[in-house]
């Protein structure tokens, strides 16, 4: 066990923004705002707030609670509170981190090159044999390697220099990205179009027991929940923090974030005419599907399109940060590691590992499906269980710093009864359609 005094934030706004940066990621771009135009606009937004209240938060609260309460990361954290039984599910949160953060820097990856190669030639020609080029081979390789050594060196430089004064200059960056785009598409012609897809209520389609899975499955992990992140980063903070606030104030940003970035995407697909492309495909809409969009705006998609590939980066930058620190703090804490060995090691690792998966998109679903789904969730269940049932301080802890609050009560019945129920009921389904990609791959 290392015995260096333990880092710690150097202000809340600093944890806060890290904190968002973690939760914030590629899929806040995207996938919540198609899911939400798809599965019953405005209807399916009142569906994603009430699954963020009753499972996101609950399992965001525990891990702030965790970790703050043991100082450590994830499996010293848990058998600090339920002995050595409960390390194995450390050690999942720790796998979980390891394996999501070497294809998702390959996805990263795709991102930087395109923010970089659209800054200087622009969005021209066709953007699907682009992509092509661009999402596999020894070119993937390559920039998913450049991803991860800033990742690296971010990490290594600890949690006050390196990760908190990262958020403190990316994330307002981010957010004042977004929120230029969004206005910028506002005054296309045709964005009405795009707002009417995105807006258009159905209360009929979120009683579909497959909408109830998409939305509790979003909110969960868009929140950046079941992989110890937020355990981890709670583990610096010190004992005046309201987790309760912060808590909330997290998971609103995150949420901001995604649905402003639907006013970004939508009415600039739909003002070119290319509403019929918009598809399921993540990838499809933000590397095929934009780019010509980008393409059809001539000299202002060139600044467009950089501006919106930049901010796809910061958000992926923020979350393989938070996900590469799972894996160094365990390090620190549990093999007695030097931080800088750790990052450089794990980093190799990780880059080692993430290369299968910018070589062959197919091996990339694939670990996704398996890291990035259902160890995710397997993770959240089990850990809404500990803390429910097994960790006995667990409204003391989360009442320090926080007086006056009287609903901790609530939330442990939360913990206990609820999140439990809708988790198991979305990693039924995710453990399907594990499986299925499992044997397809096999195939």
């Amino acid at each position: 066990m290392s015995e260096l005094p333990r880092e710690q934030w150097g202000s809340r706004l600093g944890f806060i923004l890290a904190a968002v940066g973690s939760a914030v990621g590629l899929g806040n771009m995207w996938r919540f705002s198609y899911l939400a135009a798809e599965n019953g606009g405005a209807a399916f937004l009142v569906l994603y707030i009430a699954m963020v209240a009753l499972v996101g938060l609950p399992v965001m609260l525990a891990e702030f609670v965790i970790g703050r309460g043991s100082g450590r990361s994830p499996m010293q954290a848990l058998a600090h509170f339920g002995g050595n039984g409960w390390r194995p599910l450390g050690g999942l949160f720790i796998a979980s981190g390891f394996v999501i953060l070497a294809y998702y820097s390959v996805i990263a990856g795709w991102t930087l090159r395109y923010a970089i190669e659209g800054a200087v030639a622009g969005f021209g020609g066709d953007a699907e044999a682009t992509f092509g080029a661009v999402a596999s081979g020894t070119p993937a390789i390559l920039w998913h390697l450049v991803f991860m050594a800033i990742t690296v060196f971010v990490v290594a430089g600890g949690v006050k220099k390196g990760i908190e004064r990262t958020a403190l200059i990316l994330m307002p960056l981010l957010f004042a990205i977004v929120i230029g785009l969004a206005i910028y598409a506002s005054t296309l012609d045709g964005a009405g179009a795009g707002y009417t897809y995105y807006f258009d209520t159905s209360f009929a389609e979120i009683l579909s027991a497959d909408v109830l899975k998409d939305a509790a499955g979003q909110a969960f992990f868009s929140l950046s929940l079941g992989m110890g992140a937020m355990l981890t980063f709670a583990s610096y903070l010190s004992r005046e923090n309201h987790l309760p606030n912060e808590s909330v104030f997290i998971a609103g940003s995150d949420f901001a974030v995604a649905f402003i970035a639907g006013l970004v995407v939508f009415p600039m697909v739909f003002a070119f005419g290319l509403g019929d492309a918009v598809s399921g495909s993540t990838v499809g809409a933000l590397f095929i599907t934009l780019p010509t969009a980008f393409s059809e705006m001539g000299g202002a998609g060139r600044v467009v399109g950089f501006m919106f590939f930049a901010s796809l980066v910061v958000g992926a930058l923020t979350s393989a940060i938070s996900l590469l620190e799972v894996v160094v703090s365990s390090a620190v804490d549990g093999l007695g590691w030097g931080r800088r060995s750790a990052a450089i090691v794990a980093g190799c690792a990780i880059a080692a590992l993430g290369i299968p998966a910018a070589w062959n998109t197919d091996i990339l679903g694939l670990m996704d499906q398996i890291a990035g789904n259902f160890f995710l969730v397997a993770g959240g269940l089990a850990l809404s269980v500990f803390t429910g049932w097994i960790m006995t301080e667990a409204m003391e802890e989360a009442g320090v710093g926080a007086p006056g609050v009287r609903w901790f009560g609530l939330w442990r019945g939360l913990l206990r009864f609820v999140v439990p129920v809708i988790l198991s009921f979305v990693l039924y389904h995710t453990a399907v359609d594990t499986w299925k990609a499992i044997a397809g791959f096999i195939r």
